[in-house]
C-alpha cells in the first residue's frame, strides 16, 4: 500500500477498494455510491492498521506465532490468539491515526452512538464471506469508546477463530489486513438477515429472518427469528413462519443487552407481507448491483430500511461445480438416507432446471411435516428426485411422531426401507426447528382444510381453466406481457393444484394406512380384492382413466377430442417440462391404441390377452363373491371392513384426480416455458433455466441465460447413466457408481463394499394371485411392443403412462414402488398380480426367463434362466 493513502475515508470513498477499506467496507461503499440507504460513517482504512503494526514493531511477533499453529490442534489456534492479544494491548495507537479518527467521529454529531465493524481483506468475497470470524460493537459512544473499539476491531483479525478459517482455507497470514467502518447506529425496531436464493438448496426464492430489535439475535443465531419466503418473479409472500422470539438486543447505555421479547410481541409478526415484499425488492436490487445472489443484514426504523451490510452468498456444499457443468447431487451433504420412492415414481427423469424449480415449489406446499430453511425432507440427486428419509424422521419427531412410527406411515408410500435403527438420523436444533415447524405444520393444516372444502369446485373447474390458460399463452406477443402471466394466473393455478394434492393426502392416515388395517382383518388377498373397484361415484380411478378411455375411443363412445382433452396431459414424463405432452403429438392417439393390440407375437402357451372391460368385470365378481364370503363368515369383521372401505375409497380417488391435476398444471407451465422460448428467440434452452429466471429474462435482464451451457452439459451427462439405486445412504458419485461393472441397482451404501445382493427377488404385495409365465424386462413404456400378451412386465417403475400396456401382462413386477404406488393400484384394479419394490428385479431377471409372480406373498422365482 501507498505511504499516502488516507489513515480514514468517507463512507462512499471512491478510493474504498477492499484493499483500503476491506470487503466489508468495500461492500458498503459500493451500496452508498448506488444510493441504498446504508448509515453514514466513515473507514478506517488499513493504512491505519499498518501502521499500528509496524511502527510498533508488531508485524515480526505476529507472523511468528501464527507460523506456530497446527491446523489439525485447535488448542494452537488458542495459543497464537492469546500472544497477539498481549502484543495488541499493550500498543498504544499511534497520534495521527487517533487525531483522524477522532475528527472523522465528531462530524457524525456529538456523542454520536455508531457500530465499530471489523473489514478484514480477506472477507465478504465471493467463496469466503468470513461472517463471523471478526468483531463488532454496537453502541459505542465517546472518541474513547471508538478509538477502544477500533483497536480491538484490528486485534479480532488475530482471533483464534479468525486464525483457523484462514489457515483450513489456506490463506497466508502475511497477505490480510484490517480495516474497521464506523457508521451510526440504526435504532431499528426489527431487523434480521436476508438471502436472495435459499443458501441451504439454492432455491431461487428471498429467505428473510427476522426479529424485534437490533440484528444481532439474529445474526448469531441465537433465537428462533420469524421466516420469511418470497416469491423473487411477483415479490408476494409465498409464507411466513411467526418465530419464538425468545430474546431480543436492545441498545442500551453506551452498550447493547440482551433482554426476554415482551409476550406480546413474541407471537406477533414482525413483517407485514408488504414489508416483506419490499425488503425483496431492496435485496433483489442488491443483488442486481453485485451481478449475484446475497446475503443482506437489514435495520428498520421509524418505518425507513436500512441495509448495514451485505455479502455475495457463499456457494452451498452440497452444490459445488463439477467439470464442465453443474453438480446436482444433493447427496454430498452428508450421512443421509435417500430413497426414490413415492414422487420418483412420477419423476423417472433427470429433472431440467425448470422442471427441479417446479418441483420445489410443489414440495414446498406438500412435504409433512414442513420443510423448513437448511432442514429439508427431499432434494435430488445427479438430478433425479429423492425423499430424504433421515431428515423427513428426524422433523416427524418434532411433531411426535417417533422413527418407528414414520416407517409404519409412510413405508406403503416410500418403499422397501431398512430396520428403524440403521437410518441415520440428523440431530436437529430442536428448540429452534420445534418452533418452526409448530407453526409451519399448523398453516400447513389450515391449508389442507381450506383445500378439502374447495375440492369439488377445483377438480370441476380446473380442465377448462387450464385450457383456457393455455390458450391465453400462446396468444400472447408480448414478452412483458407473458410474463406477468407467471405470478398473476400460472403460479396460483400451480399452488392451487399442489395444495389440493396435499389435501387428498394429509387428509388423515387412513389413505396409507388402510390397506395394512384392512389387510391384518381380513387377509392379503382379499384386501386387495375389496380396495379394487370404482368408488361409490361411479368414476374410475384418474390411473384406470387411460386404458378406460382407450377402450371406450376404440368402441366409438368418445372422439378423438374428448379422448384427448380428458388423458392428453397424463404420460410417463408428465412432470418433466421439457418433455411434450401426449396430446401435442398428431401420432399419439394411434400409438396408443397400436400399444393395447397384439403388435407383438403371443407368447407360445399364453392366452389372448383379455380386453379392459372383461377384467374389471372379472375383478368385480371376484370381489362380490370376497365380501359374500366375509359376510357369511364373520359378520363383525364384514361391517367393519364396509366402514374401512367407505372411509378409504373416496380419499384414494381424490388423491388420483389430485395428481392429475397437478399434471394438467405442469401442461400449462411447460407451454409458458415453450411460448418464452419462442418470443425471445432462444428455443429450447428455457428449459435450462429455473422458472423465476424465465420470469427475470421476459423483463429484459439476459443474465440468466448464461448458466445454460453448463447446465445442458450437466443435464447430458446425468441423462446418459442408467437409473439409480432405489436407496442411497451417503455421499453418492453417479458418474462413478454407473462405471462399476458390479453396481447394484436396489441399494447403495458409502460406507460398505460393493457386496453381491441377494439372489431372491421380494417386495411389496402389490396385488393378490399367482401366475407363472416368461418375463420381459422394459426401461421404457415406449418398448410396449416387445410385450407380448401373457408375459409377465418386469421394470424398474410404472406410471401412468405405462397403464395402457398392462391389460396385456399376466403380471407386473417393480424395483421401486409400495402398496400405494401405480403399479399396484392398477394391478389391483385390473385383477393382475403384483409384487412392487423388489429393488433388484430388473438386475437378477432377464427377458426369456420363466418365473412365478405371487403377489399374495410378495415373491418373484426363477424357474428356467432364458
Amino acid at each position: 500500500m501507498s505511504a499516502q493513502a488516507p489513515l480514514v475515508m468517507a463512507l462512499d470513498g471512491p478510493g474504498a477498494a477492499p484493499g483500503v477499506v476491506g470487503g466489508k467496507g468495500a461492500s458498503l461503499a459500493r451500496l452508498a455510491r448506488a444510493g441504498f440507504r446504508v448509515p453514514p460513517g466513515f473507514h478506517v482504512t488499513t493504512s491505519a492498521y499498518l501502521d499500528f503494526i509496524d511502527l510498533g514493531g508488531l508485524r515480526e511477533p505476529v507472523l511468528t506465532a501464527v507460523a506456530a499453529v497446527d491446523v489439525s490442534d485447535a488448542a494452537t489456534f488458542d495459543a497464537a490468539a492469546a500472544r497477539i492479544g498481549e502484543l495488541f494491548a499493550a500498543q498504544p495507537m499511534p497520534a495521527p491515526t487517533a487525531a483522524a479518527i477522532a475528527g472523522a467521529y465528531a462530524c457524525l454529531g456529538d456523542d454520536m452512538p455508531v457500530a465499530v465493524r471489523s473489514s478484514a481483506t480477506a472477507e465478504d468475497l465471493t467463496g469466503m464471506s468470513a461472517a463471523g470470524q471478526h468483531d463488532t460493537y454496537l453502541n459505542i459512544r465517546g472518541e474513547a469508546a471508538v478509538l477502544d473499539a477500533v483497536k480491538r476491531c484490528w486485534a479480532s483479525l488475530w482471533s483464534a477463530r479468525a486464525i483457523g478459517y484462514r489457515a483450513r482455507r489456506g490463506v497466508e497470514p502475511g497477505e490480510v489486513s484490517i480495516a474497521v467502518v464506523v457508521q451510526q447506529l440504526v435504532p431499528a425496531e426489527a431487523a434480521g438477515v436476508m438471502f436472495t436464493i435459499d443458501p441451504v438448496s439454492g432455491a431461487r426464492e428471498v429467505v428473510i429472518s427476522a426479529n424485534w430489535g437490533l440484528g444481532e439475535s439474529v445474526v448469531g443465531g441465537d433465537v428462533t427469528p420469524d421466516a420469511a419466503v418470497v416469491d423473487r418473479a411477483s415479490g408476494t409472500l409465498v409464507s411466513y413462519q411467526v418465530g419464538s422470539k425468545e430474546t431480543m438486543t436492545v441498545a442500551d447505555g453506551t452498550a447493547t443487552r440482551v433482554t426476554g421479547t415482551p409476550a406480546g410481541l413474541r407471537s406477533a409478526a414482525v413483517l407485514s407481507p408488504s414489508q416483506a415484499g419490499e425488503l425483496a425488492l431492496v435485496g433483489l436490487a442488491v443483488e442486481k448491483l453485485y451481478g449475484e445472489p446475497v446475503d443482506v443484514e437489514w435495520a428498520l426504523a421509524a418505518g425507513e430500511l436500512s441495509v448495514v451490510q451485505a455479502r455475495p452468498i457463499t456457494a452451498p456444499a452440497s452444490r459445488p461445480a463439477a467439470g464442465p457443468g453443474e453438480q446436482w447431487n444433493d447427496s454430498l451433504a452428508g450421512d443421509y438416507l435417500w430413497s426414490n420412492g413415492n414422487l420418483g415414481e412420477a419423476l423417472p427423469d433427470v429433472m431440467t432446471p425448470a422442471t427441479w424449480s417446479f418441483v420445489r415449489l410443489l414440495m414446498t406446499r406438500m412435504t409433512f411435516p414442513p420443510s423448513l430453511p437448511g432442514y429439508r425432507g427431499y432434494g435430488r440427486i445427479g438430478g433425479r428426485f429423492y425423499a430424504n428419509v433421515s431428515m423427513s424422521i428426524s422433523l416427524e419427531a418434532l411433531v411426535g411422531i417417533s422413527a418407528r412410527r414414520f416407517v409404519t406411515l409412510f413405508g406403503p408410500v416410500l418403499g422397501k426401507l431398512p430396520a428403524v435403527q440403521d437410518i441415520p438420523r440428523p440431530r436437529l436444533p430442536r428448540w429452534k426447528a420445534t418452533g418452526l415447524t409448530v407453526v409451519a405444520t399448523a398453516a400447513m393444516l389450515r391449508r389442507v382444510h381450506a383445500s378439502r372444502k374447495r375440492m369439488p369446485e377445483f377438480f370441476a373447474d380446473a380442465p377448462s381453466r387450464c385450457e383456457r390458460l393455455r390458450a391465453e399463452i400462446e396468444q400472447a406477443t408480448d414478452a412483458t406481457v407473458l410474463a406477468s402471466l407467471w405470478p398473476e394466473k400460472i403460479r396460483p393455478l400451480v399452488v392451487e393444484a399442489c395444495d389440493t394434492l396435499t389435501a387428498a393426502v394429509l387428509h388423515g392416515t387412513t389413505l396409507v394406512s388402510g390397506p395394512g388395517k384392512l389387510a391384518k382383518l381380513v387377509g392379503e388377498a382379499d384386501s386387495a380384492l375389496l380396495l379394487s373397484g370404482r368408488p361409490s361415484e361411479g368414476t374410475p380411478l384418474a390411473s384406470l382413466g387411460p386404458v378406460i378411455g382407450l377402450a371406450r375411443l376404440a368402441r366409438g363412445e368418445i372422439d378423438r377430442d374428448t379422448f384427448a382433452r380428458q388423458y392428453g396431459h397424463r404420460s410417463s414424463h408428465e412432470i418433466e417440462l421439457s418433455v411434450p405432452r401426449p396430446a401435442e403429438d398428431p401420432a399419439w392417439i394411434d400409438a396408443q391404441l397400436a400399444a393395447v393390440g397384439d403388435t407383438a407375437p403371443d407368447a407360445p402357451d399364453a392366452p389372448d390377452a383379455p380386453d379392459v372391460d372383461a377384467l374389471l368385470a372379472s375383478q368385480e365378481a371376484a370381489r362380490a363373491a370376497a365380501r359374500e364370503r366375509l359376510a357369511r363368515r364373520d359378520p363383525k369383521k364384514a361391517a367393519t371392513a364396509r366402514k374401512l372401505i367407505a372411509r378409504w375409497a373416496p380419499l384414494a380417488r381424490d388423491r388420483e384426480a389430485a395428481r392429475s391435476e397437478v399434471a394438467r398444471s405442469v401442461w400449462v407451465t411447460r407451454t409458458w416455458v415453450r411460448r418464452a422460448g419462442e418470443l425471445t428467440g432462444h428455443g429450447d434452452d428455457l428449459f435450462f433455466l429455473e422458472l423465476p429466471e424465465t420470469f427475470d429474462l421476459l423483463r429484459g435482464d439476459p443474465a440468466p441465460l448464461a448458466k445454460v451451457p453448463a447446465r445442458r452439459a450437466s443435464y447430458e451427462t446425468y441423462q446418459a447413466l442408467p437409473p439409480y439405486p432405489a436407496l442411497i445412504r451417503g455421499r453418492f458419485d453417479p458418474i462413478r457408481w454407473a462405471a462399476d461393472p458390479n453396481r447394484r441397482t436396489d441399494y447403495y451404501d458409502e460406507r460398505a463394499q460393493t457386496a453381491k445382493p441377494d439372489d431372491t427377488i421380494t417386495g411389496f404385495p402389490g396385488a393378490a394371485g399367482v401366475v407363472e409365465g416368461i418375463a420381459r424386462v422394459l426401461r421404457t413404456p415406449e418398448d410396449a411392443t416387445q410385450l407380448r400378451d401373457g408375459d409377465i412386465l418386469v421394470t424398474v417403475v410404472t406410471n401412468i403412462g405405462w397403464t395402457p400396456i398392462f391389460p396385456r401382462a399376466a403380471a407386473v413386477v417393480t424395483d421401486v414402488g409400495a402398496p400405494l404406488s401405480h403399479a399396484a393400484i392398477v394391478a389391483r384394479e385390473l385383477g393382475i398380480p403384483a409384487v412392487v419394490g423388489c429393488g433388484n428385479a430388473t438386475m437378477l431377471l432377464h427377458s426369456g426367463d420363466r418365473v412365478r409372480v405371487d403377489g399374495s406373498n410378495g415373491t418373484v422365482e426363477v424357474l428356467h434362466q432364458a
